[in-house]
């Protein structure tokens, strides 16, 4: 769950209008409403908090980069300290994996000058200390950055839906800046990474992986990374060995408190 605040300016962005409200959220408590989504799971950071992942390959998991920081200190948090639930549910995993490599996508910094950008190259990936192959267990084929005005789902974990994954089956793409969606999918702390899904030829594709949780003119939204290019780019220094993580400390356009003095849209790491 991660509580860190900042203030995202999208003045002047424009949104596509909903043409009906996103679907509610809807937990999958029963095996049978879990079917097809168990490479979905709960990221345990050092037993205090926890993101939601996603396997995209038997050993690889794709999540959010600040899901590998510190919030207290800043620090990087040791692989050691990560446990991967895949299909985590009222008490049990279909798998548990440990992770022995996690990496940021190298131009992530958790603080910086634009909020913009820790959105956009907001993506980690961790390599398990063993692959799942289960029958049960399929990873997720990556698909293509929606489009405004697509209809996407997304399945995650949250601080008040944190024993089971809730579904929401649409939500809408609101809107498109270079490296960032907008979307009416519903988040909250511990959702940061959830993957986000579109359909395509009847098989649920990732194409976005969630950031931040927000509000826009008084209503809750989700942001995103426009993933495509950032993951082909984190994957190819992941098979390099690259440094995990840059940082910069925060520029005069984000304070401690993440007040920037102009109107926008507040927005919190979930």
């Amino acid at each position: 769950m991660r509580t860190w605040i900042a203030a995202l300016l999208v003045a002047g962005w424009p949104l596509a209008a909903p043409a009906e409200e996103a679907a509610a959220l809807h937990a999958l408590n029963s095996a049978d409403e879990t079917r097809g989504w168990e490479a979905v799971g709960r990221l345990n950071i050092a037993d205090t908090s926890f993101c939601t992942g996603a396997l995209i390959a038997p050993s690889l998991v794709l999540t959010a980069a600040h899901c590998l920081v510190d919030q207290r200190t800043g620090a990087d948090i040791d692989p050691g300290e990560l446990t991967f639930l895949a299909g985590w549910r009222n008490g049990r995993a279909a798998a548990y994996r440990g992770v022995k490599r996690a990496m940021a996508h190298p131009d992530y910094v958790y603080e910086g000058e634009n909020p913009m950008d820790r959105v956009a190259y907001d993506l980690a990936l961790l390599e398990l200390d063993q692959p799942i192959r289960l029958p049960s267990i399929r990873p997720f084929d990556v698909g293509a950055d929606p489009m405004r005005g697509d209809t996407v789902s997304i399945v995650s974990y949250a601080f008040d839906r944190s024993e089971a994954p809730s579904m929401q089956d649409a939500c809408l793409v609101l809107g498109r800046q270079p490296g960032v969606l907008v979307l009416t999918c519903a988040v909250d702390f511990g959702s940061s990474g959830a993957p986000i899904f579109a359909v395509k030829d009847g098989a649920a594709q990732i194409v976005s992986v969630v950031s931040a949780k927000a509000e826009m003119n008084d209503k809750r939204v989700a942001l995103a990374t426009q993933m495509t290019q950032p993951l082909t780019e984190l994957q190819a220094a992941f098979a390099a060995g690259e440094s995990p993580f840059q940082r910069v400390t925060p520029g005069p356009g984000a304070s401690p408190t993440g007040k920037t003095g102009s109107a926008g849209a507040k927005f919190v790491k979930p």
